[in-house]
């Protein structure tokens, strides 16, 4: 296997679960109840989007297809597969679920990222995205753990 093709199936891979986080993000801002949730759910599919777009562009550029679909197994494995469960317990369960979405797509970043395969510019491409999904898994958590403290 060549590492042209093993980077761009580990680049696919990230923007098929980062397409799910898009798409969780999505649904929580629809039924988010309080404003800003919503707005900060919005914000943030918007920087996920932009994610896929770039590693979508590095996948392109190195002469493969990206993917512009979420992951296949999307019914057994969606990051925010419990979302619509939580919706109906209030903000503070839809922070929860996001949180735990966010934890998985972190790990696959890290895990991407451990990579002694990957090239230098596939690194720096995934890094660049990284850098938003930690940011997103930070925020979530303290969120989490803010509406924790109240309760």
């Amino acid at each position: 296997m060549a590492i042209a093709d093993h980077e761009l199936r580990v680049i696919n891979s990230l923007i098929e679960t980062t397409i799910d986080s898009v798409h969780g993000y999505r649904e929580a801002a629809g039924d988010a109840q309080n404003p800003t949730l919503r707005t900060l759910f919005e914000r943030r599919a918007s920087e996920r989007q932009a994610s896929v777009a770039a590693l979508q562009s590095y996948v392109v550029a190195h002469g493969g297809k990206a993917e512009d679909d979420g992951t296949i197994l999307a019914a057994a494995h969606r990051v925010f597969v419990d979302l619509r469960n939580a919706l109906s317990k209030g903000d503070e369960a839809v922070v929860k679920e996001v949180e735990r979405g966010e934890d998985h797509i972190k790990h696959k970043y890290e895990d991407a990222l451990k990579d002694v395969e990957l090239s230098p510019a596939a690194r720096d491409a995934i890094d660049k995205a990284y850098a938003s999904v930690k940011q997103g898994h930070d925020e979530m958590s303290r969120l989490k753990h803010g509406f924790e403290a109240l309760g």
